[in-house]
């Protein structure tokens, strides 16, 4: 199954398979995202707020919850705060707030700009 996940304010639009993290996804869609680990979950620069669809994410596991625990800034921690390289998401309607992502060619977006 492919679920269809907004990332603003890009507005980029990324299907993501099952089983793939939204980090994955990007990545294999030729999208950058803003990281130092390359998705190990130590840099916490991946993190993403959940505007909506939080119920349609998997529940952050043991590790991702240490990690943002131990490393993640006190005033950037809280509930809809998440590692877009450990989240994953299980239903459609989830949008994610996450500056920094371009697509390969620089742009922002998946679909071109009307005039």
């Amino acid at each position: 199954m492919t679920v269809r996940v907004r990332i603003e304010p890009a507005g980029a639009e990324l299907d993501v398979e099952a089983g793939e993290t939204v980090l994955e996804a990007a990545w294999r869609l030729g999208y950058t995202w803003p990281t130092k680990c390359f998705g190990q979950a130590e840099c916490m620069v991946c993190f993403v707020t959940v505007v909506d669809g939080e119920l349609q994410t998997e529940p952050p596991g043991p590790h991702e919850v240490f990690q943002m625990e131990t490393r993640l800034p006190p005033r950037t921690r809280g509930p809809l705060v998440r590692l877009a390289c450990r989240l994953k998401v299980t239903g459609p309607g989830v949008v994610l707030e996450k500056k920094g992502v371009r697509s390969a060619s620089g742009l922002t977006g998946t679909r071109p700009r009307q005039p």
